[in-house]
């Protein structure tokens, strides 16, 4: 199964950030977007990618391990950007440092639990609203500046980072054209307990 550890922002800071989404989808050129729907949104911490059932107990040890270790803390999204001319996301404002650490751990906790993981890079929190469809032989046309632009400004209400959740990835059915990706959580493990 395809598993990844993640922070779920609460539903209203989801309506929010869906209130300034629809505004960005009204723009030219949207339609070419694949824009990611809301049920989707969250702040990866670490990915593990295909993890089998034998890993689990350990990989949920750790992450229980790691949830404990950390405190509840404040966050709110805010602003925003791109990733050249394939992303655009929202990022975060608050105690990023204390989510930095709570991504760290979750990397670490993969590692530990025997998940081969990427060389570490340092950790960007952000939360991917739209992608262009362009494919490795054909870049988009769609310029993402004007996007970001318009979220840069974005400040949602402070919310509490309460807990730490193992998602599992259900990958869309091939051929199904603008079929997303599903989320499920597998578990979740409240912070600082």
């Amino acid at each position: 199964m395809r598993l990844f550890a993640a922070v779920l922002p609460p539903e209203a800071a989801i309506a929010e950030l869906a209130a300034r989404v629809k505004a960005l989808r009204a723009l030219p050129g949207a339609d070419g977007l694949r824009w990611t729907e809301r049920e989707g949104w969250h702040f990866t911490l670490a990915f593990y990618g295909e993890v089998t059932e034998e890993v689990l107990p350990e990989l949920h040890t750790r992450l229980a391990r790691a949830a404990h270790r950390h405190r509840p803390h404040e966050l709110r999204l805010a602003g925003g950007g791109r990733f050249d001319d394939r992303v655009v996301w929202v990022g975060v404002d608050g105690d990023g440092e204390a989510l930095r650490g709570l991504a760290d751990s979750a990397a670490a906790g993969g590692r530990r639990a025997g998940i081969p993981m990427d060389r570490h890079r340092p950790y960007h929190p952000h939360l991917t609203i739209a992608r262009t469809r362009s494919t490795r032989h054909h870049r988009s046309a769609i310029s993402l500046a004007p996007y970001a632009e318009r979220l840069m400004d974005f400040a949602g209400r402070e919310w509490t980072v309460r807990e730490l959740s193992l998602v599992r990835s259900h990958p869309p059915a091939p051929g199904v054209p603008g079929q997303q990706p599903r989320y499920e959580v597998v578990a979740a493990w409240p912070l600082g307990h």
